[in-house]
């Protein structure tokens, strides 16, 4: 178990942001598998929010069951920041989170995300400006820099501590690399070694082994797991019982239908057509991957023309396979 201010984030595994995919069902999901200890909306955009756009507002619904929630944010001016933190605090979020990590083009180029480790000056008035808007617990994400040859995590790190954050994730690949190459996890062992408060450790972790391995190897106060769940949404129970010493199962067939099925009814009674179809195509991917024959379900999706067409050929895979 780890604090970030007054949360306590047990066990200490944390389900990464993710755009697109960690909205309110996938992160039920995952809170009701168990074994996550703190779970993150995907990042808001703080012009959106304070301008109270319905495409932006509608992403930020949340229900008690998910809680301890964290709820990112992004932006550049630190006004705006300040003003999007107040709204997702009086929203109820458990934990304020300051995206500074990531590399997408378009986030870059509104000099958000990644660019922050690029310009520290902005950067700590960011962080300053969040922090004196807010009581909730504080906490920046961030890279190693924008190259190579220009590493700041160390700096950042420091930065985000004097300005009052309760604690800080690295994800150690730099805004270029965006997520090829390996994560360099002895910057994260560094970045502990520099700081005070809790260091979250983020990247490449694909296994529960890697999830304790990363603690081991680093000294890392908590783990954040992204895409690693969309394959195994049981990763975090797996590595909650490994953390504890104990050995963990493989989901069966049926379990796999059942997480599907609940999944997909809850998208579906919740999204417009065309949003349903495509999530349900997405996730079918993901969830079936390693399946077997789950190649030759993924190729007939693309012949499905609506959320149901798809649930049912869902079904029938599952019932082909012999799950009850």
């Amino acid at each position: 178990m780890v604090r970030i201010g007054n949360v306590a984030v047990d066990p200490p595994l944390i389900l990464a942001p993710m755009a697109g995919i960690t909205d309110r069902d996938f992160r039920l999901l995952i809170r009701r598998l168990g074994g996550c200890g703190l779970v993150s909306m995907e990042f808001i955009s703080s012009e959106g929010l304070t301008r109270q756009r319905p495409s932006t507002l509608k992403m930020l619904h949340f229900v008690d069951e998910e809680r301890p929630i964290a709820i990112q944010i992004y932006g550049s001016d630190p006004a705006k920041m300040a003003e999007a933190a107040r709204l997702v605090a009086d929203m109820g979020a458990d934990v304020c989170d300051v995206n500074m990590g990531c590399p997408a083009n378009k986030v870059l180029k509104g000099c958000a995300g990644a660019a922050l480790t690029g310009d520290l000056p902005l950067a700590r008035r960011i962080v300053r400006a969040v922090r004196a808007a807010v009581t909730v617990p504080l906490t920046v994400k961030f890279r190693l820099g924008m190259r190579e040859d220009a590493a700041t995590f160390l700096e950042l790190g420091r930065i985000c501590q004097e300005e009052g954050a309760d604690a800080v994730t690295l994800h150690p690949r730099t805004a270029r690399q965006q997520f090829s190459g390996r994560a360099e996890w002895g910057a994260i062992g560094e970045l502990k070694r520099a700081l005070v408060i809790p260091v979250v450790g983020n990247g490449d972790v694909t296994t529960p082994e890697e999830a304790v391995a990363m603690r081991r190897q680093t000294g890392c106060d908590a783990v954040m797991i992204g895409r690693a769940s969309l394959t195994n949404p049981w990763i975090f129970l797996q590595a909650a019982a490994l953390l504890g010493g104990e050995p963990y199962g493989q989901p069966s067939l049926t379990q796999r239908r059942a997480l599907m099925r609940t999944h997909f009814h809850e998208v579906i009674g919740r999204e417009d057509e065309r949003t349903a179809l495509h999530k349900l195509r997405r996730f079918t991917g993901w969830y079936t991957h390693g399946l077997p024959d789950g190649r030759t379900l993924r190729r007939r999706l693309s012949e499905l023309a609506s959320a149901q067409a798809v649930l049912g050929a869902v079904e029938d895979y599952f019932l082909a396979q012999g799950a009850a």
